[in-house]
């Protein structure tokens, strides 16, 4: 039950920050597959001297990070892709990663945009009601509706304040690259054929 409270006061002061008052910004990384746009759109948290692996060390016991800050992070496509192996329909889903303590971190795509923000807050400002946020626990029943679970190669790069997702083009398709701190990690995204 602590747990719960705690989840759910880091949760309000979280949406304090994304209502404005001294929050993360929002970031979005585009580009194109097959003539058709694909776009994450995520809450961009800076680090401020904070170590990542630290921060990592905070994930509930299914070791989700919601891969962002603020409202829920987004994919959405207009094609059907390959991620994975797997294909991904065109149209809008939340993006989760999953943490292990140890072994590769997996991008996770979801049907699930999440619950509004007056679900898990009461003091909701108006304007901010019916955000989506992404669950602080990715239970059984929302962990059913993954659309794909895939691996991330994990690369070091020059250390970086803001969460970033960048697309860079890759033959037909694109490599998307996450990166926060000095640890980056990326996946190829292939049109379906």
């Amino acid at each position: 039950m602590r747990v719960r409270f705690a989840a759910l006061i880091l949760m309000a002061g979280l949406a304090v920050c994304a209502s404005g008052q001294g929050g993360a910004s929002r970031g979005t990384a585009t580009t194109t597959i097959g003539g058709k746009k694909v776009t994450v759109d995520y809450g961009q948290p800076a680090l401020k001297g904070r170590n990542f692996g630290d921060l990592m060390k905070q994930l509930p016991q299914d070791r989700m990070w919601r891969a962002g800050s603020g409202a829920v992070t987004t994919f959405s496509t207009e094609a059907d892709l390959l991620i994975g192996g797997k294909r991904v329909p065109a149209g809008k889903y939340s993006l989760y990663i999953h943490c292990p303590e140890t072994g590769s971190y997996s991008l996770v795509i979801n049907s699930d945009l999440g619950q509004p923000l007056s679900k898990i807050w009461s003091g909701a400002p108006p304007s901010q009601a019916n955000e989506p946020y992404p669950y602080f626990e990715y239970t059984k029943e929302i962990g059913s509706k993954e659309v794909v679970r895939a691996a991330l190669a994990k690369t070091a790069v020059p250390e970086t304040d803001l969460l970033t997702y960048a697309f860079k083009p890759s033959g037909s398709g694109a490599v998307l690259t996450i990166a926060w701190g000095i640890q980056a990690w990326s996946l190829e995204t292939q049109p379906a054929k």
